[in-house]
C-alpha cells in the first residue's frame, strides 16, 4: 500500500489549490512549529466582493516574529477585525450566494468569538472546512511529533517518521526540494501544478485564486467535485508513480 503524505503551514480561509493538495493524500501534516513569515497567507486570503478580489487580513502582534513559530503568534485584538471581515463576507454573499445560509451559523459564531493565536483560528476553520468538503486524511501537527533538521533534512525527517512513501509538495517545491535526498531514501515526490477550475461566480469576471468560501458559499456540497476538476486523484496519482518504479 501507498502511503501519500502532504504537509503546509496553517491558513486563513485557503484557496481552493491547497484542498486539491490533501484530496491526493492518505495524510496531512499541519507545519505549526516552523517561523512566522508576515507576506504569507497563515494570516490573511481574498474573496471575490462587488469591488472585485478584496483581501482579508488579521491583525497579528508582529514584535520580534522572526524568532517565533506560527503556534506562537497572536493576534492584535485592539483591531476590530472580526467585524469587518464578518460584514465583508455578508455583504459579498448573503443576498446572492445559494449556499450562504447553510454555513452562516458556524462563520457568525466564529467571528464572535475572541481568538488569541492565529494558529487556533486557522485550525479551526481548517478542520471544519475538511469536514463540509468530505476530505477524511489523518490530521497530524508536527508540534506534536517532534522532527529533526532543517528544510530538506526536517522535511525527509517526517517522511520517515510517518512512513510516508510519496510526498507531494506544493506548486513552488521543486524550486527547493533537494532530490537526490528523497531518491537516496526511496521516498517518491510529486510537485502538484494545480489546474484552477472556472465556476460561476458572484460580482462580474472570474478571479481565480480566491478563498474556498468563495466556491462553498456558492456550490455548497458540489464544492469538491469542483475544485478537484482537471487534477488527479489520489489513486491516478498513485497508479502514476507505481508506473514509473
Amino acid at each position: 500500500m501507498v502511503r501519500v503524505l502532504t504537509a503546509h503551514q496553517p491558513l486563513y480561509l485557503p484557496w481552493l489549490g491547497f484542498f486539491q493538495k490533501v484530496c491526493m493524500s492518505d495524510t496531512f501534516c499541519l507545519w505549526d512549529d516552523v517561523q512566522f513569515t508576515s507576506d504569507s497567507f497563515i494570516h490573511r486570503n481574498s474573496i471575490k466582493t462587488a469591488n472585485g478580489p478584496t483581501l482579508l487580513t488579521v491583525p497579528i502582534h508582529m514584535e520580534g516574529f522572526q524568532n517565533k513559530t506560527i503556534k506562537d503568534m497572536t493576534i492584535d485584538n485592539t483591531q476590530a477585525w472580526q467585524s469587518k471581515h464578518w460584514n465583508t463576507i455578508r455583504t459579498a454573499y448573503e443576498s446572492s450566494a445559494p449556499y450562504f445560509e447553510c454555513y452562516r451559523d458556524f462563520f457568525e459564531d466564529v467571528y464572535r468569538r475572541k481568538w488569541e493565536k492565529i494558529m487556533d483560528l486557522d485550525e479551526h476553520l481548517l478542520k471544519y472546512l475538511f469536514k463540509e468538503l468530505k476530505i477524511s486524511v489523518d490530521y497530524v501537527k508536527a508540534s506534536d511529533l517532534g522532527f529533526e533538521g532543517r528544510k530538506n533534512d526536517r522535511i525527509l525527517d517526517m517522511c520517515m517518521k510517518m512512513n510516508a512513501d510519496l510526498l507531494i509538495f506544493g506548486q513552488s517545491g521543486e524550486t527547493y526540494a533537494d532530490l537526490a535526498k528523497y531518491r537516496e531514501a526511496g521516498k517518491l515526490l510529486h510537485f502538484q501544478k494545480y489546474k484552477h477550475p472556472k465556476y460561476p461566480q458572484l460580482h462580474g469576471p472570474f478571479a481565480p485564486n480566491m478563498s474556498i468560501i468563495d466556491l462553498l458559499f456558492c456550490f455548497g456540497e458540489k464544492s469538491r467535485d469542483i475544485l478537484e476538476r482537471g487534477n488527479p486523484t489520489r489513486q491516478e496519482l498513485i497508479n502514476k508513480y507505481l508506473s514509473k518504479n
